[in-house]
């Protein structure tokens, strides 16, 4: 359901002799550049600013060259969690959502005492739902950005700047979750304009079949968790199919992919031996 629906379109006042337009308007420029969901941005862009003329005036020419929503209103919505989101930083996407209630999931079942690593933690999104779903059990994320790590512990996450899992201890996780770099390089011409133009390329880039840092990953992952600890991994396109080999070959049986209404791949589960 469109979350924006319901709520009464906010009331534009004049600023500093310069009035807001009215939502209309603001939809009708941001569906101009291309925005496909103008009428929510629109209600977010208009309360983000408070119906302040000027502030909104600037915050609609940043949308519309293309800057991701998230770095201009601040926040993103994720699993029903306001998420703080600083320029530069990947924004969490829709899709990562059910990859977080998996591993909340998993955590719950395992109880107080659980470890989770959220390795390419960005803003803390997927850390953030599972700290707030099973407050007993703990939580580290893990980024190379020094910028996203300081936006992922302002967000509540406790994060370490490290290349993956090389700054952690073996055997210290029951869960570890990725949303590592998958789109293969060629396809990247395919993304989104503003995407390509603004987003991080370290975040997207995944190398020639988008699974250069998943591989590594997974070869983390063997190292980081405890016996019979779970891997959630979000992918694409056919990359279960070849990963499978790479997963097996470390150690992880009970590969589980999971796919989304359309019948698209958005990420594999998969267990350690032992337990």
């Amino acid at each position: 359901m469109d979350r924006h629906r319901w709520l009464p379109s906010p009331a534009p006042r004049g600023v500093a002799g310069m009035p807001a337009p009215p939502l209309e308007v603001v939809m009708a420029r941001l569906a101009a550049a291309g925005c496909v969901a103008a009428d929510e941005e629109a209600v977010e862009l208009l309360a983000a600013t408070g119906g302040d003329g000027p502030a909104l005036e600037a915050a609609l020419r940043r949308r519309v060259a293309g800057e991701p929503l998230a770095w201009i209103t601040g926040t993103v919505r994720f699993c029903g969690h306001d998420v703080r989101v600083d320029p530069g930083v990947y924004v969490p996407r829709p899709q990562t959502e059910e990859l977080a209630g998996r591993a909340a999931d998993l955590l719950r079942s395992l109880g107080a005492g659980a470890r989770a690593v959220d390795l390419c933690t960005g803003a803390g999104a997927v850390a953030i739902h599972c700290m707030a779903a099973v407050p007993a059990v703990l939580v580290v994320g893990v980024d190379c950005d020094p910028r996203a790590a300081r936006c992922a512990r302002r967000n509540g996450v406790r994060t370490v700047v490290g290349d993956l899992g090389a700054s952690l201890a073996a055997r210290c996780a029951d869960v570890v979750t990725a949303v590592s770099p998958y789109v293969p390089t060629a396809a990247l011409a395919y993304l989104p304009a503003d995407v390509q133009r603004h987003e991080p390329r370290t975040a997207l880039d995944g190398g020639a079949d988008g699974l250069d840092v998943v591989r590594r990953v997974v070869a983390d992952a063997a190292r980081l968790l405890r016996p019979g600890g779970w891997l959630l991994a979000e992918l694409g396109a056919d990359q279960d199919v070849l990963l499978h080999p790479f997963l097996e070959e470390h150690g992880f049986g009970t590969v589980t992919p999971w796919r989304d209404g359309e019948g698209d791949l958005r990420g594999v589960s998969a267990r350690a031996a032992g337990r």
